[in-house]
């Protein structure tokens, strides 16, 4: 205890002592003092970063663990749906439109924005009862609670990966199995949903152009009775089939057109040429009918047709146009029914979640590491504090300021 005393002594006088003063210009060389200070309060640091660190050992092994499971899945690729491939098998050139991409989002971007929906975490808190294990009255608490716990990203190869943490890792296994399980209902439902849609939407036009041809028919049949005339001639009979031939494939193209719009955007590429092609055709039934001044047999106007056969030719136009779009609009509608009745499996799981065997929260040695580093710098600080108050106290200016802060704090008037 002695020689403790005599080294604070010979400390103080060194630091009272004035510098010695050396010839020339040389500039003196001191110690550092912050390094001082720490020496000289070495123990309080030492027992401040201990204590510390002894106390969130402790605490780290009282906190819960938490168990983090993972799968991963690959999302399906998109498919071209029947209806528009036997539509485009209809279209002789336009077959290849109808095999490529029609500008649908990334896959990857849909099915994770599935997973984030509010209909299949309901679905995951009704099938786990996830309001009695988090001890959660509302809903919409719950909610957030899961979706804290869960991470959904994107990996390298467009898999996708889903990690859930619980404090119990068979539900934390459990859970992110059933996101997987609940993922293939969901697209499923909403995959017959659209499968739905489209053989609703062929059912009604079938229905409508079944009615539109009947009544053509029954038109021919009263203009056949009017006029009298049965045949016609060569050229006739071949600018009829050139016009209702046209026809029957702008109808095949604007249906075609109505159904990529459904799915693609408008700056599709795959969407303008189809529109360009629409208009093309647009544009050749229309010289067909009005006549261009050409003398080749499917370029002669309606209007040279001789009179008296005039009614009867496009009667029967009508009924051959009529005729084609009912034969391609059934086969679209067929081809949308096997549709919505195949029910394949369209998300693969590539890897299951399994029972975690470590806890994935605490991290027990870097929470312990954080709170020494911090200790440490706060018992630095504290040390460099002390020490400046410490020689505030040896100025009478301060000694005084701090005697009339102890009185003023005691409720108490310095005289």
């Amino acid at each position: 205890m002695a020689q403790v005393q005599k080294a604070e002594v010979h400390v103080r006088l060194a630091e009272e002592a004035p510098a010695v003063e050396h010839s020339g210009e040389a500039d003196i060389i001191r110690f550092p003092e912050p390094l001082i200070v720490l020496a000289k309060h070495k123990s309080f640091i030492f027992k401040f970063v201990g204590i510390a660190v002894i106390l969130s050992i402790i605490t780290v092994f009282l906190l819960p663990k938490s168990y983090t499971a993972n799968a991963v899945i690959m999302p399906p690729q998109q498919n071209q749906p029947m209806a528009l491939t036997a539509m485009a098998s209809q279209l002789g050139p336009l077959a290849a439109i109808a095999g490529k991409d029609l500008g649908l989002r990334n896959p990857s971007e849909i099915y994770i924005a599935m997973l984030r929906s509010r209909t299949l975490e309901d679905a995951l808190i009704d099938r786990f009862s996830l309001m009695s294990v988090y001890g959660i009255k509302l809903r919409i608490d719950v909610r957030h609670r899961l979706e804290n716990r869960t991470e959904v990203t994107t990996e390298k190869g467009g898999t996708i990966s889903i990690s859930v943490q619980d404090r119990d890792p068979q539900r934390a296994a459990e859970l992110a199995n059933s996101y997987v399980n609940e993922l293939e209902k969901l697209t499923k439902t909403l995959n017959v949903t659209e499968a739905g849609k489209r053989r609703l939407f062929f059912e009604r036009e079938v229905k409508m152009e079944n009615d539109n041809l009947a009544d053509a028919e029954v038109a021919l049949k009263e203009t056949q009775e009017k006029t009298g005339l049965i045949l016609l001639d060569s050229q006739s009979k071949a600018m009829i089939e050139s016009v209702s031939s046209l026809r029957a494939s702008i109808a095949a193209q604007e249906v075609k057109v109505q159904a990529m719009r459904s799915f693609a955007t408008t700056e599709n590429p795959d969407l303008v040429l189809a529109e360009q092609e629409l208009a093309t055709m647009r544009a050749q039934l229309d010289r067909l009918e009005r006549g261009n001044g050409k003398r080749s047999i499917a370029d002669v106007p309606m209007e040279n047709v001789p009179t008296a056969g005039l009614e009867y030719i496009r009667k029967l136009r009508d009924v051959k146009y009529h005729e084609a779009v009912f034969a391609l609009l059934a086969r679209q509608f067929e081809a949308a029914k096997i549709d919505e009745a195949r029910d394949a499996l369209i998300v693969q799981q590539l890897d299951k979640a399994v029972r975690p065997e470590k806890h994935s929260w605490p991290k027990r040695g870097l929470l312990v590491l954080g709170v020494g580093i911090l200790a440490l710098v706060a018992a630095i600080a504290a040390a460099l504090w002390m020490e400046e108050i410490q020689q505030a106290k040896d100025d009478p200016q301060f000694a005084n300021q701090l005697e009339q802060f102890q009185f003023y704090l005691r409720g108490r008037q310095k005289p």
